[in-house]
């Protein structure tokens, strides 16, 4: 019970020393003309850029993989190679697009809190009305973003997991009788890449539309 406790003291402190640093990070940006809402508008393209290479690089290990399968026993070994690193990086994607949803959250969050804050300092009832729908309207919208880049990163571990378990085997089985037998598991493997890969265009589709409408 009380490691439990001390974990969640920890984690607790985590968090508020997480959010003083943004803070000062808001206050740097604002000493230069840089609201939140530029920063949210920011992350956006970040996570969009993030999407768009994460794209590019599952649609590369796709390649490799159809490659592997139409390669002779001389070039096997360059072609686990060539798969083995479109794989890790597509890893390094992955993780990327994930860190960038956090941030991209943590100052949504933020300028969703302050937005709110600030409508009630409105004296006139009309703008504040105004105000009101348009922070609605936004979080209507980012909800449905993050919901999609959520939904879209979700589906690059099973993928990942996929790809690095046919590595693997490449590996320790360099030989053509290997490759004949994961042609089958290589064929899901290759539908998952392409279910993922439109997952991924509905994602960056969704930033765009937002990143117009701010």
């Amino acid at each position: 019970m009380k490691t439990l406790i001390a974990l969640l003291l920890i984690s607790s402190c985590a968090s508020r020393v997480e959010k003083a640093v943004r803070d000062v990070k808001y206050s740097a940006w604002e000493k230069v003309g840089v609201e939140k809402r530029d920063l949210f508008k920011k992350e956006i393209t970040n996570v969009k850029a993030d999407q768009e290479e994460s794209s590019e690089e599952f649609k590369d290990a796709l390649e490799r993989l159809q490659e592997l399968y139409g390669v002779d026993n001389g070039n096997l070994e360059r072609g686990y190679f060539k798969l083995n690193t479109s794989y890790k990086n597509a890893q390094k994607e992955a993780a990327e697009v994930n860190e960038s949803i956090k941030k991209l959250d943590h100052v949504a969050n933020d300028l969703f809190i302050e937005w709110a804050e600030e409508i009630k300092e409105i004296k006139t009832s009309g703008m504040r009305s105004q105000s009101q729908k348009q922070l609605k309207d936004t979080k209507a919208r980012y909800q449905k973003l993050h919901e999609q880049l959520v939904s879209s990163e979700k589906k690059m571990t099973p993928v990942l997991d996929k790809l690095h378990d046919q590595v693997l085997f490449l590996k320790h089985n360099l030989n053509a009788k290997a490759i004949a037998g994961l042609k089958a598991e290589g064929a899901r493997i290759e539908s998952d890449i392409e279910a993922l890969m439109k997952e991924v265009n509905s994602s960056i589709e969704e930033a765009d539309k937002l990143i117009k409408e701010l």
